[in-house]
């Protein structure tokens, strides 16, 4: 199944305990309810991992699987339905770990240091995703999508200026800082880091150089 990283991780488990055909033959293995839909979509995150891929059709992700359109449409009433699959699995692990790392971790300034090194380690791991996150695999599709991904940044963004705000609280910025002009710059930045992931074919690494611009971004 998918993993927390969103990487592909290969065809779903067969389901345990299928018994023989009336030939004697083992009988045709079905996937379990919901190993399909699972199946569907960590495809469909493989397929956008190819650098400057082709536009991804139900017809080609259908062959990837071997299985008819007809059967995808089974399981997810649209391609923009398969989207937003991915996209929920995206807003599950990122606030999943932002909340960890808040939780875990009082000091504002290390949590929002945190926050964008797990924001950039995550699209370094995940390049179908990060296009994802970049709207690239969405030009063309339904726009309700490209609205859902700018909600998921503009949630990153609250959660970086709360980090900043308990930053001024312990003293790590002056009382009259800036945080809404601050956490737009840092996620200016990773976004941009995301970006330039995604269009150098996934050859610059979004944790290139990270470090230092925290170190310039945060102090």
């Amino acid at each position: 199944m998918m993993h927390s990283n969103g990487r592909p991780s290969g065809a779903a488990p067969a389901a345990a305990g299928q018994g023989a055909g009336a030939d004697g033959a083992p009988a045709r293995k079905r996937p379990r309810p919901g190993e399909r839909r699972v199946q569907i979509l960590q495809t469909l995150a493989g397929m956008l991992e190819v650098p400057r891929g082709e536009k991804v059709t139900t017809a080609a992700l259908a062959a990837k699987l071997s299985v008819s359109e007809a059967a995808l449409y089974r399981h997810f009433a649209s391609k923009a339905q398969m989207f937003e699959g991915l996209i929920g699995f995206i807003e599950q692990t990122v606030f999943g770990l932002i909340n960890q790392i808040t939780t875990q971790e009082e000091h504002g300034l290390r949590q929002a240091h945190a926050v964008v090194r797990m924001l950039l380690s995550f699209a370094e791991k995940n390049p179908g995703m990060t296009r994802v996150l970049t709207g690239e695999a969405l030009v063309g599709e339904h726009d309700r999508l490209q609205e859902r991904i700018n909600q998921v940044v503009d949630r990153i963004e609250a959660s970086l200026r709360q980090c900043l705000k308990v930053a001024i609280t312990q003293g790590a910025f002056p009382p009259d800082a800036d945080v809404p002009v601050r956490a737009a710059l840092i996620m200016a930045t990773v976004q941009g880091h995301w970006h330039r992931y995604a269009k150098s074919g996934f050859r610059k690494l979004p944790s290139e150089n990270a470090d230092a611009q925290l170190r310039v971004l945060l102090g």
